[in-house]
């Protein structure tokens, strides 16, 4: 398989490392020196798009007009998906999309869900939803946070909406669910939900060592597209039994 990277920093060369090793090609490595080269990606199987948020709808559009599938961990787009789905339709381009690629993420996605189903029983709870990520980063809350508190009202009946406030501020109560968005030094990616009553304390958290986890699961996502039908996939489709 022959894989364009387009964005060439820290994750685009944690999956060059780990493609190679697996007998991938890369075709291009698109960083902000040569940008332009992704309206001509000649001769790739897919495309791996880690870049900023202002840059990936023009990127997405590039790539599946070419009839490139399409895998991207790029956050902060996500109030435009009526677009991108448009893309997807007029193209007829195959696009996968994810905030976090970590396997490990997803599981805890997944305990988090049902947490949120035990604990709206008992609402002497209250509920908070952290995130730290490394200074780089320019979106707060994360992608994988709004993921966590989206899915997290879903099945928690005491809450129907989330709101980002700075780290001093006192966290708001039901129904509203209180996110709180840390930028530090160099950390991958950390994200806890805390239920907070007068007498204890319960904690569900993720936290990534490295940014290998969500490299291997982005190389996983690509190998996975590249056969695939037209249409928009998450990491629930691939993680599908």
């Amino acid at each position: 398989m022959r894989i364009a990277l387009i964005g060439y920093g820290k994750m685009g060369r944690s999956i060059e490392q780990l493609a190679l090793a697996a007998g991938h090609g890369i075709s291009h490595r698109i960083h902000s020196g040569n940008a332009g080269q992704v309206a001509a990606l000649e001769h790739c199987d897919v495309a791996i798009e880690f870049t900023q948020p202002d840059a990936a709808l023009r990127n997405f559009e590039s790539i599946l007009s070419q009839g490139i599938p399409l895998v991207t961990g790029t956050t902060g787009w996500h109030e435009s998906m009526d677009q991108v789905s448009g893309l997807v339709e007029r193209y007829e381009g195959s696009f996968f999309h994810a905030s976090n690629f970590s396997i490990g993420v997803h599981l805890c996605l997944a305990a988090n869900e049902y947490l949120a189903s035990i604990m709206s029983k008992h609402k002497q709870y209250k509920c908070l939803l952290e995130e730290w990520h490394h200074t780089a980063k320019k979106d707060a809350p994360s992608g994988t946070a709004i993921t966590f508190a989206e899915r997290l009202i879903k099945t928690h009946a005491e809450y129907n909406r989330w709101e980002l406030q700075t780290p001093c501020e006192i966290e708001l109560q039901a129904p509203t669910l209180a996110v709180k968005a840390y930028r530090e030094g160099g950390i991958p990616g950390t994200h806890r939900i805390t239920y907070t009553s007068e007498i204890d304390q319960i904690s569900l958290e993720h936290k990534a060592h490295s940014r290998e986890g969500f490299a291997r699961g982005a190389l996983a996502a690509a190998e996975w597209l590249v056969d695939k039908e037209s249409g928009i996939y998450t990491m629930q489709d691939l993680l599908k039994p």
